[in-house]
């Protein structure tokens, strides 16, 4: 018989259960709060080194101050909705097992999937990155940069690889290296500030066309994929959730600490590059806090030249970082069958080897064909928007069907604060389409894949003592009963 609230069909066999998860466990109390926020900071610094500045270039200084206002308030819609879901439901699948427990199976796994479909690509564009700063310092000179993406997942996945609680604190001090280079910068660049810098360039015909800004209206919501490159990926945090030492009250300080430290490291990007290099200039700029400290203390800057080095550092803990975020939302989904359940199987070091090898092969390959960090990162906001959408509906689900959830930590607002952010996850997820056709189309078509997978496939095969599956089955059960 079915257990309440799982169809029959759905329901997969569970012989020997003990044995299956027994294959699947993580390592618990490897990550307190600090390491956590290291976590979520790690996940998006890679942003604040450049990026996000290409948007001066469709929307000028104005555009893409109101694009980071409006996403860095639809993050924190997300972050705090986060912290309570987290709260209450601490297990490695996160948006997948927060939107499960909210609108069922395929809620839940169509999240899973915009959240993997999120994570498993950005690494591949940041090893792009990666490999077009490396030739740009001169540190090699190689006809394809293949060998280079080819070395970040070896290397970084083979960290992972050897354990949480090794690959955490390898990570910690990255994103330490990469917040420090950061804070220099600003040390640097504030003395040399002029606010005539942020207005260079020139009001165009748009409609709302103004020196503040010059590309009208049109331009603010082709800033707003630009806007999110100061954030993607924070929501990450709560992957790690098996792995925390006491989810119920960490995921809520880190991941509200990391945000914190984002906001305003972001905020101090936005206003002194431009306001020192001039947004004209950095509009178009590869390498934009560098080049910021060589006009403003020319070429043979020594701190240029650091920061120039230093700069790796933030690409790398991203890259890094969100390795071990596609592993935990791939283990999760395949520890309840979603996905092929070997892939969730774990070895002695307690980590899901498949989910890291097989997304990291996968990234490496596509890096080496396509070779257009754009392209890819673009379809990763596409994933991270849906995956929004999806989450800030499961909170405000949770909050009218299940008020009586155990929750340590509350959202400040309730469902007013993540129903602003849900109808500005439905703005970015529009605007993708403004930015970028093609990539918010493959990205549409792959998610379009699993779905059908599901039908046809895993909705089958369902492993109901999987932790978010038995978690959303005993309150289906409850709900019934009361």
């Amino acid at each position: 018989m079915a257990p309440p609230g799982i169809p029959a069909a759905s329901v997969a066999r569970d012989t020997g259960t003990a044995d299956y998860l027994a294959k699947r466990q993580l390592r618990r109390g490897a990550a307190g709060w600090v390491l956590l926020a290291g976590l979520g900071i790690a996940y998006v610094i890679a942003g604040d080194f450049s990026g996000w500045n290409l948007g001066l270039a469709v929307g000028g200084w104005g555009g893409l101050l109101i694009a980071f206002a409006l996403m860095g308030l639809m993050y924190t819609g997300i972050v705090l909705g986060l912290a309570e879901m987290s709260s209450a439901l601490p297990t490695s699948g996160a948006g997948y097992g927060f939107a499960r427990r909210a609108l069922g199976p395929l809620g839940g796994y169509a999240t899973g999937i915009a959240v993997l479909i999120e994570y498993s690509i950005a690494p591949a564009a940041v090893s792009i990155f990666i490999g077009g700063y490396v030739q740009a310092l001169g540190l090699f000179t190689l006809a394809h940069p293949w060998p280079i993406y080819l070395v970040c997942y070896v290397l970084f996945v083979g960290i992972h690889l050897r354990g949480v609680g090794e690959a955490l604190r390898v990570l910690f001090v990255i994103a330490a290296i990469a917040v420090l280079t950061l804070i220099a910068t600003i040390i640097g660049l504030i003395p040399r500030f002029d606010v005539a810098n942020l207005f260079t360039i020139a009001p165009t015909d748009a409609p709302g066309a103004s020196p503040f800004l010059p590309f009208g209206i049109p331009g603010v919501l082709a800033c707003l994929v630009f806007g999110i490159w100061f954030f993607l990926a924070v929501e990450g945090v709560p992957l790690a959730a098996e792995e925390s030492t006491n989810p119920a009250r960490d995921m809520p300080r880190g991941i509200i600490a990391a945000l914190a430290v984002l906001v305003l490291l972001g905020a101090a990007m936005l206003i002194l590059i431009p306001g020192v290099g001039g947004a004209s200039t950095m509009g178009a700029s590869d390498n934009p806090l560098p080049e910021a400290l060589r006009i403003a203390y020319g070429q043979g800057s020594v701190l240029a030249t650091i920061v120039n080095y230093a700069g790796l550092a933030g690409l790398v803990a991203s890259f890094f970082s969100i390795i071990f975020a596609y592993s935990r939302q791939l283990f999760a989904l395949s520890r309840a069958g979603y996905l092929p359940r070997v892939l969730s199987l774990t070895g002695t070091r307690r980590t899901p080897y498949l989910a890291l090898i097989v997304p990291g092969t996968i990234g490496f390959l596509l890096a080496t064909a396509i070779g257009d960090g754009g392209l890819l990162m673009n379809i990763t906001v596409f994933g991270a928007a849906v995956s929004y959408v999806l989450l800030m509906v499961s909170h405000i689900v949770l909050r009218l069907r299940a008020p009586d959830l155990p929750r340590s930590y509350r959202t400040p607002g309730g469902i007013v604060t993540t129903g602003i952010a849900l109808v500005l996850a439905v703005v970015a997820v529009i605007s993708t389409f403004v930015v970028d056709v093609r990539a918010a189309s493959i990205t549409a078509a792959v998610f379009v894949g699993f779905l059908a997978y599901y039908w046809f496939v895993s909705r089958h095969r369902i492993v109901s003592s999987a932790p978010e599956e038995e978690f959303a089955r005993i309150s289906d059960a409850t709900g019934e009963l009361s």
